[in-house]
């Protein structure tokens, strides 16, 4: 690092771009020191100050550097637009923060954002850059400010005020480009399509653009102080609050007709605008510029900070997708909750149904394997039958226990968004009792069921066709695939992510699906009406929009199901899944084809203890990403996970068997 003395000398206000931007960057390396004490780095800002001053020369050659460095570079896109993404494109964006990771920048540069990112890599100039006091700033404004020589001790600097008038310039000029951009998307026909008619009626949008004008006019001709001034001031805020609101007006109708993860991206991004106008206007209007300019540009560090960080870029479109189709899923969800002893009872016959369905899809799997395919077409083929099994589940109204947590973790979230009082948190633990019965009720009922059914399939088999399921060598590799001992609890949490990714899919294209509006253009377009009839479109309309998630996360699971091992194997990887339902049925299918002496090998046993703790899994890790992922959606935060623990706890102390049988 250089020395205070080597950067006076070095500064040279005629050298080319580059070699002045390293000056300022050496200077603020210098100001930095370690990064660990902002106070020091306020005494170094002073302690350059007092020799800049003291040397002969140096204040007439920082002002030229400082013209110099004014009229190359603008900083009005820097104080508009700095931390605002051009597009809601994810890859895009995630390209352009690795290329800030990962590639050099360089000082030749005359864009303010990326010169700006080069000199506060740190998110500790900001704590320094907060500490500069009125005394400091004015000492340094008025070296930058002035012409000539040394003002005299009792007048200001006459280059200071100028000094002021291009910052209020700037800041003007930023709040035009600003203001601009917030009318360009109140304007866009997304959004105007979904604003709420009060909105549309009162036009906020139009006269935006004119009251900042007006506020321009009273700010140069009037004054700061002038009454002209607050009365223009007063009319642009309250012009500015009502363009806020008609643009909230449209998540009204997102919620109804399905998340645009485009048109959520621009509110947000117009929301954050207006909240740079205020800034903006905060720094223009201060009784001390140069102190909120300061607040402004540690502002600015923290978000360059954001801007390089892939972490919040995740975050951010994380909550994107969380909206898209957490929305859907709480609705999704209800139906899978049950809240008395008729609700329970008709679980579990559906349980049942799904359990006895997946018997056969047992059965079909082994006949499969059977083929002796190539492990992708095997795998492919696998995958057909599960997903027409999980379709024709879902067709039938039965019920597969695994596909519950992702679709009630939503509508679980949903109820956390008001938990002040004690009766609040009482009913959420009654949602919490209803929803571990309803998950119970729902493994029992296909576990119960699937065994026997196996069982049975099999036995007919054997006095039909002389032969099992499968034979006793697949069998041996059945009690292995599951065994307690091996790494079968690993694949079960695997599955339990599996699960979660195929809820997502089927909420993402039940969003798509009610956002472009699918079912009314299956109701009413004229050819599909020419082609099935009226009456037969409506039904078809209704029909697939009750029913396109799950047909879309069901062959989406039966796919993973079937795809991700020989997929994975390939290379080398060899990830498995463990269906908690297909685990005791293939589980069944080994011990028909062992006979009774089956019951004496340890290896059946070890299996019949790994199935409760996989079913426990591929529920539990299921509905905690679902879970987390509502929370982010439904902006559930500051949640005393505490009190609820407790008041879970106290209701498992007291009626521990609610949590299994309804009352």
């Amino acid at each position: 690092m250089r020395t205070l003395s080597e950067l006076l000398d070095q500064l040279e206000p005629g050298a080319e771009l580059a070699v002045r931007h390293l000056w300022l960057s050496d200077l603020l390396d210098w100001i930095r020191g370690d990064a660990g004490n902002a106070q020091a780095a306020l005494s170094r800002v002073r302690l350059f100050l007092d020799a800049a001053q003291a040397r002969p020369g140096f204040p007439q050659k920082l002002r030229l550097w400082w013209l110099t460095l004014v009229e190359t570079v603008d900083a009005t896109p820097l104080f508009a637009d700095f931390g605002f993404a051009p597009r809601a494109a994810f890859l895009s964006e995630l390209g352009e923060r690795l290329r800030y990771k990962l590639l050099p920048g360089t000082p030749e540069t005359t864009h303010a954002t990326e010169l700006f990112m080069l000199l506060f890599p740190v998110p500790f100039d900001a704590q320094w850059l907060k500490l500069l006091d009125e005394d400091t700033l004015g000492r340094l404004g008025a070296m930058l400010g002035q012409a000539g020589g040394d003002p005299p001790a009792d007048l200001p600097a006459p280059g200071a005020s100028a000094l002021l008038k291009d910052w209020q310039a700037m800041l003007l000029e930023s709040l035009t480009y600003c203001t601009s951009q917030v009318c360009a998307t109140g304007f866009s026909p997304e959004l105007r399509l979904r604003m709420s008619p009060q909105s549309l009626l009162a036009r906020p949008f139009h006269g935006l653009l004119a009251d900042l004008e007006a506020l321009r006019a009273a700010l140069l001709l009037h004054g700061p102080d002038s009454g002209a001034l607050h009365l223009a001031l007063d009319q642009f805020k309250s012009r500015l609050e009502a363009c806020r609101s008609a643009a909230s007006s449209a998540y009204v109708h997102l919620d109804e007709h399905g998340i645009s993860v485009g048109l959520v991206f621009r509110l947000r991004q117009l929301r954050e605008r207006i909240l740079r106008i205020r800034d903006l206007l905060d720094c223009l209007l201060s009784d001390k510029p140069a102190t909120s300019a300061m607040q402004l540009l540690a502002r600015l560090v923290l978000l360059a900070e954001e801007r390089r960080s892939i972490r919040a870029l995740v975050a951010s479109n994380s909550t994107l997708l969380a909206a898209k189709v957490a929305e859907r899923g709480a609705e999704t969800g209800e139906h899978y909750i049950t809240r008395d002893r008729a609700a329970y009872t008709d679980m579990l016959r559906k349980a049942a149904g799904g359990g006895a369905l997946t018997a056969v899809t047992t059965l079909l799997k082994f006949m499969v394997v059977g083929l002796a395919l190539s492990a992708f077409w095997g795998g492919f083929l696998a995958s057909i039958v599960y997903a027409a099994s999980f379709v024709l589940i879902q067709l039938m109204h039965f019920t597969l226990a695994t596909k519950q947590p992702a679709m009630t973790a939503p509508a679980m979230a949903a109820k956390l968004k008001d938990l002040r009082t004690g009766e609040a948190v009482s009913e959420f633990v009654d949602e919490v009792t209803h929803l571990v019965r309803s998950q119970v009720a729902a493994v029992l009922g296909n576990v119960l069921v699937v065994v026997p059914a196996v069982l049975l399939i099999s036995i007919a088999m054997q006095f039909g066709l002389g032969r099992p399921m499968i034979d006793a060598k697949e069998a041996a590799h059945v009690l292995h695939t599951l065994s307690l001992l091996g790494p079968t609890l690993l694949w079960a949490a695997f599955t339990g992510v599996v699960l979660f990714a195929a809820s997502i899919i089927g909420g993402w294209v039940e969003n798509w699906f009610v956002l472009y509006r699918l079912a009314s253009a299956m109701r009413y377009n004229p050819r599909i009406t020419r082609a099935l009839g009226v009456a037969r479109a409506r039904r078809w309309g209704h029909f697939m929009r009750d029913n396109i998630s799950g047909f879309t996360s069901n062959i989406a699971l039966g796919f993973m199901l079937g795809l991700i091992p020989p997929m994975t194997g390939f290379f080398g990887v060899e990830l498995e899944v463990r269906h908690v339902t297909l685990s005791s049925g293939q589980l069944a299918a080994a011990a028909a084809a062992l006979g009774w002496d089956a019951l004496r090998q340890p290896a059946l046993w070890w299996c019949v203890a790994s199935i409760p703790l996989i079913g426990a899994l591929n529920l539990g890790v299921s509905f905690y990403f679902a879970f987390r992922l509502a929370l982010r959606a439904h902006s559930v935060s500051g949640v005393d996970r505490r009190r609820i623990r407790s008041a879970i706890w106290a209701r498992w102390r007291s009626k521990p068997a609610s949590f299994f049988l309804p009352d």
